[in-house]
């Protein structure tokens, strides 16, 4: 669950990130969410396959964060945010803290309500969905470049699993 420090620390982040232009309001151009969309489902079947045929754990963590990344970022830029080309991920990270975690519980409570009428703590399922993602990229950092870590097919099974669930 996403503690109420590391909340701050996104909304402060994002305020110095306008400043500094990491992240712009921008129209929505249909084209880029669409190619971003693309990449997010093209990145999702590349770590299932790849996990499917164990090929590397490594990649499925890697492909499997970056279908987050680029759904992340499609629906940010939907909303009129765009992220810049600089600290792109750690942006992306905090922006959805700011920007997407209110939204998609109440999302996610809208849909619930119709579909089931059950009473959960939709805060801290959107907490996960968007802590899952801060997850991902850390381990994606941390096994792309630190090679003295030992990657385990389970990890990247949870990799592939927390992506799913976050693009969809």
């Amino acid at each position: 669950m996403l503690d109420e420090e590391r909340i701050k620390e996104a909304n402060n982040n994002v305020k110095r990130y306008f400043k500094e232009k990491l992240i712009i309001r921008r129209d929505p151009e249909t084209d880029i969410i669409n190619t971003f969309r693309i990449n997010s489902e093209d990145s999702l079947k590349v770590a299932d396959y790849i996990f499917r045929e164990n090929l590397s754990s490594l990649w499925v963590i890697v492909t499997s964060y970056y279908s987050m990344y680029y759904i992340a970022n499609a629906v940010l830029f939907s909303l009129g945010y765009k992220v810049g080309d600089r600290i792109s991920h750690k942006v992306t990270s905090d922006a959805l803290i700011v920007f997407i975690r209110d939204k998609l519980a109440k999302n996610i409570l809208e849909d619930y309500e119709t579909a089931k009428r059950e009473a959960m703590d939709l805060n801290n399922l959107s907490d996960e969905l968007i802590e899952s993602f801060d997850y991902e990229r850390k381990k994606r950092s941390a096994f792309q470049y630190d090679m003295n870590t030992v990657v385990k097919r389970t990890k990247a099974g949870t990799s592939l699993e927390r992506a799913k669930q976050f693009n969809f």
